[in-house]
């Protein structure tokens, strides 16, 4: 029988050739293979950068997009000038000389401190003593008027009354809604009385939070769940007006969301709807305008963006929490308003501050939705914990329900009748205070308000053509024993109207008017003794606000500020 060498020469070379080949193929189709997911990668990462490019000159323009990229190229060559050995260590010891003055303003050296826990427990009367001392500590005199926003109080009545209920719920918590049904009931009664403040449809919902941030963040939250669910959006961009609170951009570094920033140009300072227009694209999951904002107390243009929203499907918030009561209730108390809340069919969501013109204890707020699945996005459930299904609405777990309390109080006492009659207080102080401003001879000849404020914020800048620094005046206020709130880009400062500065206002105009007319005497005996009116007659900034801003504005990259206010931030820890 022919064995396996029985197969003839030429059929077994044939035989090789072919195993030969075939054992070739495998490594053949490898290379061919790693080619093409090659040449796929660089396609998609051609195509991702492509795309980006296009939005970037759709949104920016050619031009916008060049300036943005030499100002990132400035920020990073500062950045590495600042990091140099020599460079490094002079500006650290100029921070660590600024921050040592400031501690000594914010932690005196005379101080009795308590560092460890008593041995024993003091007497109710020694704690009361030195709650006293601490409450009568060296402070600006807020109660008479002298500062600027951050109090927003409603009478010594209404802090009785908020003191009370505060104490009839020191131990509840809303996280235990059967234990503590009365706070459930207050929580939920708040919400629903906010929501018809701001004409919210049926369906609407909403959540108190503890602030005016955490409602900016959660609203943030819920737009970017709802585009990651409903659109599957993996890289959220959001477009804020420039002048819109500082925590949208918190939002967009605790969330990982893109932010877009536009300008609010002069004589409106209105963000730049068309602007906002151009920079939409299929990642956007969020618009944002303020009624009013911060810095220059304006309301956007909220129909326009409305407009935008609905065209594009996109979610539009409101920031009304410096707003608050006081922009819901500006109609009822006859004075010229503009469409903003729920009413505009755009609008998906409102942060409303009732700490701030509800007159609530700080630590109050809310966010409203238009509906109850815009709500449900920004709540957190875990239904496999070991200690149980969890479920909380917002950032918090325990919350204080004594808070809660405080403000239903807040709101149930002064009821509408009641805010209405304050929006016409502040509001009207604060168009008595614009209307001085543009009538004072000296204000007027060097000052002019920033575009066209409607509620309790005015803001002022230095006139183009005057040789005044507003941080100078600012500055010479704050000798007055004036707080007044510092702007920057432009420089600016503003005055937040509450209750106590509303009685204060003519106070205030007249020692604005002393301080222009004396800083306008500065400087004319600075001319002179110059002895000419060239390139001396510059701008002068002095003083800690004037110092502060002068550097924060003209350094290119900002990690001097960034240090500066990171060492502000400990110091508040310092005991």
């Amino acid at each position: 029988m022919p064995g396996t060498n029985s197969i003839p020469v030429s059929l077994r070379q044939s035989f090789d050739t072919v195993r030969r080949k075939s054992s070739r193929r495998p490594d053949a189709w490898a290379l061919f293979n790693i080619e093409v997911i090659k040449s796929l990668v660089f396609l998609v990462f051609c195509l991702r950068w492509t795309r980006r490019a296009y939005w970037k000159l759709k949104g920016r323009g050619l031009i916008g997009a060049l300036l943005e990229l030499y100002q990132e190229a400035r920020r990073i060559v500062y950045g590495w000038i600042l990091n140099m050995p020599g460079v490094r260590t002079k500006v650290r010891a100029q921070v660590d000389e600024a921050l040592a003055k400031l501690q000594t303003k914010l932690v005196p050296a005379n101080q009795t401190r308590y560092l460890t826990l008593p041995k024993e427990g003091w007497s109710e009367e020694a704690v009361r003593k030195e709650l006293d001392t601490l409450a009568n500590m060296d402070h600006v005199r807020w109660e008479e008027g002298y500062v600027s926003g951050a109090v927003y109080h409603g009478e010594s009545d209404l802090i009785k009354l908020q003191t009370e209920a505060y104490g009839k719920f020191t131990v509840a918590n809303p996280i235990h809604p059967d234990v503590f049904p009365g706070v459930r009931k207050m929580e939920a009664e708040v919400v629903a009385m906010c929501l018809s403040l701001f004409n919210a449809p049926p369906g609407a919902a909403g959540v108190t939070t503890a602030g005016g941030t955490e409602s900016i963040l959660m609203a943030c939250l819920s737009a970017r769940q709802k585009a990651f669910v409903e659109r599957n959006i993996k890289e959220p961009e959001m477009i804020l007006p420039e002048t819109a609170h500082t925590a949208f951009r918190k939002a967009g570094e605790y969330f990982k969301i893109k932010i877009h920033l536009v300008a609010c140009p002069a004589p409106n300072y209105q963000v730049d709807v068309r602007r906002v227009a151009r920079l939409i694209n299929k990642n956007t999951i969020l618009l944002v305008g303020s009624a009013p904002n911060f810095p220059h107390g304006i309301i956007d243009d909220i129909p326009a963006l409305s407009k935008l929203a609905l065209k594009h499907r996109i979610p539009l918030h409101v920031d009304c929490c410096l707003g608050s009561f006081m922009v819901a209730l500006l109609d009822k108390a006859g004075y010229p308003t503009v469409p903003f809340d729920f009413r505009v069919k755009g609008v998906t969501s409102i942060s409303c501050d009732t700490h701030k013109y509800g007159f609530a204890p700080k630590g109050n707020s809310t966010v409203l939705y238009r509906t109850q699945e815009l709500r449900a996005y920004q709540y957190f459930v875990d239904p496999s914990w070991s200690g149980g299904v969890y479920a909380s609405p917002g950032l918090a777990g325990s919350r204080p329900g004594a808070l809660i309390a405080a403000c239903w109080a807040s709101l149930m006492a002064v009821g509408e009748n009641g805010y209405v009659e304050a929006c016409k207080t502040i509001v009207g102080a604060a168009k008595s205070f614009i209307e001085f401003v543009r009538t004072s001879p000296a204000c007027e000849a060097e000052l002019e308000v920033m575009g066209n404020p409607l509620v309790s914020v005015v803001a002022l800048r230095t006139k183009p053509r005057s040789a005044l620094s507003i941080y100078d005046i600012a500055d010479a206020m704050g000798e007055r024993g004036w707080h007044l709130n510092a702007l920057q880009n432009p420089p600016a400062m503003h005055v937040a109207f509450t209750l106590p500065v509303a009685r204060a206002w003519e106070r205030l105009a007249a020692d604005l008017e002393a301080v222009v007319e004396g800083e306008r005497e500065k400087e004319r005996a600075r001319q002179a003794q110059a002895g000419t009116l060239g390139a001396e007659s510059k701008k002068k900034e002095t003083g800690d606000t004037a110092a502060l801003y002068g550097v924060a504005g003209s350094l290119p990259n900002k990690s001097v500020v960034v240090d500066m206010a990171r060492g502000f931030l400990d110091l508040l820890y310092k005991a």
